[in-house]
């Protein structure tokens, strides 16, 4: 099991009371070697590509199709909107790691804000959010792999899809961030690829002909749905870039947290409003926004338009890639928010416990074994298991999210008062924090206008009352005197080599 120390390299200052500011000392490494071994660490590339690795899925490949055909052209004003609100989280997000990094993040946040029962209840939603979508990823690539190789069967590619990422995941931190570094790099390009060709395309550079800008006024004009389509098309967008938390997850886990984590937030947020606006702004101009094909996968939609001839191929492998990258930074994000709970008392302590190289194998372990079970249950009922859980938790970013600005106010309120400055600050603040919590709040509403939407935020509601209420009851007498903050939060240490 693990045990704090001093900062590894002994540095005082805005860092440290920034941390005491946030209700307690900073997470370090359980062992203090002078020079820590090769691949103890995240380096600052692997912490970017990992959030890009979450935020560029399905969401990107295939959920884009869903929000134009919802909105039109105008679904340019979602993603402009869902962007922004996306911007302002992670910025507050960033705010906080670079302060006090910690492997709950969020959560812990959430527990030195308002109180170790909601910390808690945050980070078990966001685990079970998160191991049920590692079955979801697991089970959506061995379909696509079967349907383009028969040869082995559907539950067979599961199975080494878990298996491989599983032993990843175990081995030691620097092995897991170049496999995704390298996994997210693939779809990276893949992206980037798509943009070159729509470019060249609208330019009349290429053989196939340039419709310009008709597609944005033809077919019914550039919002053919009303602003109704427009907020539709919103919620789809936001939920697509849940799990881009996870880089305040992996910060703890980077040898110089509080300059690698703001590098990583500016990097990330540049790049996700490149790719998703970028692409997308490629779609609606390339095809009419009714076209049949955007439904199914809008980059092989487009790319059939430009010409190229095996596109249906190339993309079932690019999203091949997007879902086993996914699944590899969300079996790391839930395996850490586990040991994070475990040190804070409210999982088993012996999740808690790391190797040699401070990986919680445990963890690991216990996350992975229950996304092999939802997989089991998806097999055997696959129309209704996996659907149900994932309608339940499919809301939960909008909680994270929500909670985590909530934190940002308060401990960053709290910073002021005691003349703290952090090494990442939130601009405007608080004005820019409440505005945030505003789109929020308004993307709820609508949320509830929606039968589909409404029924995931009252079962996900539902899901924190009772998650925080078991918090309340069987977690409290676990937690130790001397592991608690002057806030009442325990304390939790991340592994680092």
């Amino acid at each position: 099991m693990t045990a704090p120390r001093p900062p590894h390299d002994g540095s005082t200052g805005a860092r440290g009371s920034a941390s005491v500011i946030h209700g307690g000392s900073r997470e370090h490494s359980p062992h203090a070697p002078s020079q820590p071994p090769q691949g103890s660490y995240f380096k600052p590339r692997h912490l970017v590509m990992m959030a890009l690795g979450s935020a560029i899925g399905t969401g990107l490949f295939v959920g884009t199709g869903a929000a134009i055909q919802t909105a039109g052209p105008a679904v340019l004003i979602s993603y402009l909107v869902a962007c922004l609100l996306l911007v302002l989280v992670m910025r507050a997000l960033g705010e906080m790691a670079a302060a006090d990094p910690s492997s709950g993040a969020f959560s812990t946040y959430a527990g030195k804000a308002m109180g170790p029962t909601i910390g808690r209840a945050l980070g078990w939603l966001w685990w079970a959010q998160i191991v049920v979508v590692v079955a979801a990823e697991a089970t959506a690539a061995a379909q696509l792999v079967t349907e383009m190789w028969p040869s082995l069967p559907q539950w067979l590619w599961a199975l080494i899809f878990m298996a491989v990422f599983t032993v990843i995941n175990l081995v030691r931190v620097g092995t897991l961030g170049e496999t995704e570094f390298w996994f997210a790099l693939l779809k990276v390009a893949a992206v980037v690829a798509f943009l070159v060709v729509g470019v060249l395309l609208l330019i009349g550079v290429l053989p196939a002909p340039s419709p310009g800008l008709s597609n944005l006024t033809e077919h019914g004009g550039f919002m053919p749905n009303g602003i109704t389509g427009v907020a539709a098309a919103l919620l789809v967008v936001v939920f697509a870039f849940g799990g881009t938390e996870l880089v305040t997850i992996a910060a703890a886990e980077t040898e110089d947290p509080q300059t690698n984590v703001a590098r990583a937030i500016r990097t990330i947020l540049i790049r996700i409003l490149i790719f998703y606006v970028g692409s997308v702004t490629v779609m609606v101009l390339v095809l009419p926004w009714n076209n049949e094909g955007l439904s199914s996968s809008p980059f092989v939609a487009v790319l059939t338009e430009v010409g190229i001839p095996g596109a249906n191929v190339l993309m079932n492998i690019v999203i091949i890639l997007a879902l086993l990258s996914a699944l590899n930074a969300n079996v790391y994000g839930s395996s850490r928010m586990l040991y994070s709970l475990a040190r804070r008392g409210s999982a088993p302590r012996g999740l808690a416990a790391t190797s040699s190289r401070g990986v919680p194998r445990l963890a690991v372990t216990i996350s992975v074994l229950f996304g092999f079970i939802a997989v089991v249950l998806n097999y055997l009922w696959p129309e209704t298991v996996l659907n149900v859980m994932l309608n339940v938790i499919g809301s939960t970013c909008l909680v994270v999210w929500a909670l985590a600005l909530i934190s940002q106010i308060i401990l960053r309120k709290r910073a002021d008062r005691a003349g703290v400055s952090s090494p990442l600050k939130m601009w405007a603040f608080p004005w820019l924090s409440y505005f945030a919590l505003a789109l929020l709040a308004a993307i709820v509403i609508l949320g509830l206008l929606d039968t589909a939407v409404r029924f995931q935020l009252i079962a996900t509601f539902i899901l924190v009352c009772l998650i925080a209420l078991a918090c309340k009851i069987f977690t409290s007498s676990r937690v130790r005197p001397e592991e608690t903050s002057s806030t009442g939060e325990a304390d939790d240490v991340v592994p680092r080599l």
